[in-house]
């Protein structure tokens, strides 16, 4: 098993700073790993796989990151088998990488330095639905669109919609958002508890269905958006949202990307009750016309959704029509028919294959960042500004109601050149967006692929984060080689 990463693009740890997480070095700890496959085939038999093509298939990553494949993959079929693969990790100080769907944007999938993964789809059941209290409980190999599917007689929804068909234990570890955020909020506001296996092997409890706690450390904040570094979830509690009676979805055109985001922060700031507000530019709706065989118009666009009654949802159109006018909006047109949203909405969730198809030689750099609404006009225009002087091919879409939007780049790795260019506009836009006072990523996590900003980003609050890494995961056996760079 190799190291070798994409060192121009990620910080691999260092084990010889004071201030570091040990990692495993995966040259001098080969027998203890023989050891412990070994251990792991006498317990588990054929559901575990050393086959190097299903070994690559769980080092997938959906951007440039080079893959990095587990040395033995572990298709976990209930708690239990999570809990012991872990123990005999444990023992043998092996790392452990849980997998759900295989979505994760910043190589939070990866093994760099091998060990095991445990595959958890097959954990996807729904385990308890309680309708008067609005919450469902669920395994973590549940997909987003598998519950709303369960829960479709229900008059109940879960609203948090990242685009791609996410399992619900990976959107807890990167505590995803998605376009249903502006209205609905992102993970860290919806799961209400967990069950979580620790490092030694040990199954406990976060939280309870109760909607607020005064009772001790909120230990279900600290695992939502941990990647898989402080316990891998097997069980979730959420919060769950009523269906409305009328939805409608619309869009409208800008004459540039600063009209639309002005639009965008002047919808927010007079609070009205948009479920959904995205951003594409021009690129972006020039690919989603090719991809999807729609026929806009190719200028920066709004594609926007209201929920509620059917009096509200027209109060909430027209308040929102007479907002866009006022930055050049045009065009605007909405409607309830249900056809018609999903269309438009698979337009923008197939967002990131539409990109790629513009050049599908190229490898795909997805990058996202989030700022205060104030700035977020500011912060676009300035990204797209860089993407047009490098020469580069990169649209931007956005959840721009939270300040949060994504740049997909198209680069040819094979040039230098281009290669460069991608890499400074990923690191001027991940440190204006923190110099702004917002976050190098709103969504897609840290991962391997932005360790080098989280100093810059959090400054000696890292000490802190990674004494809890070093309290929970003494022998950092849980996606060692994620999140964390190297102290000063």
């Amino acid at each position: 098993m190799s190291d070798t990463q994409n060192t121009s693009f990620i910080n691999k740890p260092d084990n010889h700073s004071k201030n570091a997480l040990k990692s495993p070095d995966r040259s001098a700890a080969t027998h203890q790993y023989d050891a412990a496959i070994q251990a792991l085939q006498a317990q588990f038999g054929d559901k575990l796989s050393t086959n190097m093509t299903v070994r690559e298939q769980h080092g997938h990553t959906m951007t440039w990151l080079a893959n990095q494949p587990p040395d033995a993959v572990l298709s976990a079929q209930d708690k239990h088998d999570v809990a012991k693969a872990v123990e005999i990790c444990h023992q043998h100080k092996m790392p452990v990488i849980a997998f759900g769907i295989g979505s994760s944007l910043e190589g939070q999938l990866n093994a760099p330095y091998g060990g095991l993964c445990i595959d958890m789809h097959a954990l996807d059941a729904v385990l308890q639905v309680n309708n008067e209290d609005l919450t469902v409980t669920v395994q973590p190999g549940v997909t987003r669109e598998q519950l709303n599917h369960y829960l479709r007689d229900t008059g109940l929804f879960f609203p948090i919609d990242p685009g791609a068909n996410a399992s619900i234990g990976g959107m807890v570890a990167t505590r995803a958002s998605g376009t249903n955020a502006v209205r609905y909020g992102t993970m860290k506001d919806v799961v209400l508890a967990l069950e979580v296996v620790t490092a030694s092997g040990e199954i406990i409890k976060t939280g309870t269905r109760a909607k607020k706690s005064a009772a001790g450390y909120d230990l279900t904040r600290l695992m939502v958006g941990s990647e898989g570094t402080l316990g891998i979830v097997t069980e979730i509690t959420l919060k769950l949202s009523g269906i409305h009676e009328c939805v409608a979805s619309g869009l409208c055109h800008f004459p540039t990307i600063e009209d639309a985001c002005q639009a965008v922060m002047l919808t927010i700031q007079m609070c009205l009750p948009i479920a959904r507000i995205e951003l594409l530019d021009a690129l972006q709706i020039k690919a989603c016309n090719q991809y999807a065989h729609l026929n806009l118009a190719e200028t920066p666009t709004l594609f926007v959704e209201f929920h509620g009654t059917e009096a509200g949802v027209h109060e909430q159109a027209q308040s929102f029509s007479d907002i866009i006018e006022e930055f050049g909006g045009t065009d605007f047109v909405w409607d309830t028919d249900e056809t018609e949203r999903k269309r438009l909405w698979e337009a923008r969730h197939n967002a990131y294959h539409a990109s790629s198809a513009l050049r599908p030689e190229a490898k795909a750099l997805s990058t996202d960042a989030c700022v205060p609404i104030s700035r977020l006009a500011e912060c676009v225009s300035a990204t797209a500004k860089d993407i047009e002087d490098a020469g580069m091919i990169g649209p931007i879409v956005g959840h721009v109601g939270d300040g949060n939007f994504h740049v997909l780049l198209l680069v040819n790795t094979d040039d230098p050149d281009e290669v460069s260019k991608a890499e400074n506009i990923i690191d001027r836009l991940a440190k204006r967006a923190i110099e702004m006072d917002g976050t190098c990523t709103g969504e897609h996590g840290i991962g391997q692929g932005k360790q080098k900003y989280m100093q810059q980003e959090h400054g000696s609050a890292l000490i802190m984060m990674q004494a809890i890494k070093q309290a929970l995961d003494p022998h950092n056996i849980l996606n060692p080689g994620k999140i964390w760079p190297s102290l000063p």
